[in-house]
């Protein structure tokens, strides 16, 4: 004998029905059981309603789910197994309608000691709208080196199983450099080796029918930086060498941290770090020693460590050895006097909030003259935030822990007896660019 169930829209309640058929309702709300009527007019033991019938017209009920036996039998697994009936057989979709679903099965074929009381029918909404879960690693710019393997594991959720899809900046995937991998609840992005112009924005998308979820993951991949494409000796006074370079031509797609400069004796030939993570792209190396001759290098540096190699001046820096000589008695002193004259004046450039700056500049004056120093035409001597230093004819302003606030045009002025003189620049600061 076949046992039939249908589910409507109108019905709140169950209808009495022939031992060969049970009709079911549908009432909210939806995803409850729905309990069909047991032969003879009675309502199975444990039956519940479930509703939304344009739901289940829409979607016909799993063939997998099967009617489960009811009645104290069902409810307790401590009973031996020949008690408890067996599944019902050969559940099947006889008709579906705008406003119902008619199932059909066969009875079980073992009916168990206490006898069959009735069916449980049950319904499972399909489809589930997909979500995405991004590890807290990716919300952020995910950076990697050159060389480096790229392993993205994004969990999502969708029943039943969503489609992902992977573009690279708006644009579908070279398969011959990535792999994707998809699975029931995750989708996995491989790169063996990183290069440069892996870098961008990959963007997932999970599709369920006509819903769908997105998530942007950027990845930036970078390298070491090239060397300074140029570096010369400007100047070289008592115990002081002026050096100035220019930037690398690759920064190794990040910013930079700074330059390393680095001298060696032309005696030894050994190399020695006389500064680091130099922003300005000029310096002044001071305590040099009488007599020797210098070599100077400059490197450049970023996240992944310096270059590969530095720029190296041309010429030496000799630093002159004063001779004595005795003085005649007829000896009439020169007079050496003279108004204040910059010799390295002052050089625009941009500093990040945060991290400490210098300004430095030359000048001669004989005698020694006062240093001055301005900012946009206001004297900020005595002010904590800035340190002056003037030794040997070097003019040197350190700003500690700039911010915007300390933007604006900077003033070195020289003053003594015989005149004044003034030299000044730009400085900005500004926060880096986002990666």
């Amino acid at each position: 004998m076949t046992e039939k169930a249908t589910s409507e829209a109108p019905a709140c309640g169950l209808e009495e029905t022939t031992s060969e058929s049970a009709h079911v309702p549908l009432t909210e709300p939806f995803g409850d059981t729905a309990a069909p009527q047991a032969p003879g007019g009675e309502q199975a033991p444990g039956g519940q309603q479930a509703s939304d019938p344009q739901e289940s017209a829409r979607q016909p009920p799993d063939p997998a789910a099967s009617a489960a036996p009811a009645g104290p039998a069902a409810t307790d697994p401590a009973l031996p197994r020949e008690d408890v009936p067996s599944a019902p057989l050969l559940l099947a979709v006889e008709d579906v309608s705008d406003s119902s679903v008619t199932v059909s099965w066969e009875p079980p074929e073992r009916l168990g000691r206490l006898g069959l009381q009735g069916y449980v029918l049950e319904l499972r909404r399909e489809g589930e709208a997909p979500k995405i879960r991004v590890p807290r690693h990716l919300r952020q710019t995910y950076i990697r080196q050159v060389g480096e393997s790229i392993n993205l594991q994004i969990p999502f959720q969708g029943n039943p199983k969503p489609q992902a899809l992977w573009t690279h900046n708006g644009h579908a995937l070279d398969s011959q450099r990535v792999s994707v991998r998809t699975g029931d609840q995750d989708s996995i992005l491989f790169i063996r080796s990183a290069q440069r112009s892996d870098s961008g924005c990959y963007e997932l998308t999970v599709q369920l029918k006509d819903l769908e979820a997105k998530a942007a993951i950027n990845i930036l991949v970078i390298e070491k930086p090239g060397p300074p494409r140029s570096i010369r000796l400007l100047d070289v006074w008592n115990c002081n060498a002026t050096l100035e370079w220019t930037p690398p031509q690759d920064t190794g797609n990040t910013e930079l941290l700074g330059y390393t400069v680095q001298k060696a004796d032309k005696k030894t030939g050994q190399w020695f770090t006389v500064l680091e993570r130099c922003h300005p792209t000029s310096c002044t190396v001071s305590d040099l020693i009488v007599g020797n001759s210098y070599s100077f290098r400059v490197f450049s540096e970023n996240l992944c460590g310096l270059s590969a190699s530095a720029a190296v001046t041309k010429e030496l820096a000799h630093i002159v050895k004063t001779d004595i000589v005795a003085k005649p008695k007829s000896f009439v002193e020169r007079d050496f006097s003279e108004a204040p004259s910059f010799t390295q004046p002052l050089a625009d450039h941009t500093s990040t909030p945060g991290y400490s700056t210098q300004l430095s500049c030359s000048v001669r004056a004989s005698p020694k003259p006062k240093i001055i120093w301005m900012k946009n035409k206001m004297d900020i001597q005595g002010d904590p935030k800035y340190r002056a230093l003037s030794e040997q004819g070097v003019c040197t302003l350190e700003i500690r822990k700039p911010s915007p606030f300390d933007s604006g045009v900077y003033t070195c002025k020289a003053i003594n007896v015989l005149g004044e003189a003034s030299v000044d620049c730009r400085l900005e600061v500004k926060a880096s660019a986002t990666h």
